[in-house]
């Protein structure tokens, strides 16, 4: 008797260990800013190499100083047959000592995230030099996914993760005084890790 005690305590042991690794959620960060906070979720699992950079910059450190700077709105953006809503952020600099290496591009072809509302995405020239920069999506932007006409190389842009709390916060920074799309003055922000589902 003692022996089937044994066995099915240890089939029990082997299931639950695998079912709280399978349940174990996205990773969560908090950014605050002093117009408010908001939290955004990780895809790690969609996207695994844009949210481990970016969890790195969190992680270490890098991105002490570093502002919310520009705002795309309806109407700062003539020039532009495609237009978008996203506020952007990060250190500003490519060249920045906090820097990371640019990282590999992972379209929403390969993530399947796609930039609806709140979504969090890397900025980017082309392919592949994506590193510091991110933005939010200010309602559904289909224009930035892979195939969408807002970037000319057609790869869009790669999406990580998604504000579940606080976007009226992000609405609030899409509506601060900027000149043309450069928000006057920046506005600072702060990203801690705040655990996971």
């Amino acid at each position: 008797m003692k022996k089937y005690f044994y066995h099915y305590f240890f089939i029990f042991i082997f299931f639950a260990g695998i079912f709280i690794l399978c349940s174990r959620g996205n990773p969560k960060v908090l950014i605050q800013t002093s117009l408010g906070d908001f939290e955004v979720e990780i895809y790690q699992k969609h996207a695994p190499i844009t949210a481990a950079n970016f969890l790195r910059y969190v992680a270490e450190g890098r991105f002490k100083g570093a502002t919310f700077y520009r705002t795309v709105r309806m109407d700062n953006q003539p020039d532009n047959a495609i237009k978008i809503e996203v506020i952007q952020g990060g250190l500003k600099d490519d060249a920045h000592p906090q820097s990371l290496p640019p990282i590999e591009h992972e379209s929403t072809a390969k993530s399947g995230i796609l930039h609806k509302d709140g979504v969090i995405s890397m900025a980017r020239n082309d392919p592949g030099t994506a590193s510091s920069e991110f933005f939010i999506c200010i309602g559904d932007q289909p224009e930035l996914d892979f195939g969408g006409k807002r970037n000319p190389d057609g790869q869009g842009f790669a999406a990580f993760g998604r504000v579940i709390r606080g976007m009226d916060v992000v609405r609030k920074i899409q509506n601060q005084p900027a000149t043309g799309q450069w928000l006057e003055p920046e506005i600072n922000f702060e990203v801690h890790k705040v655990g996971s589902d």
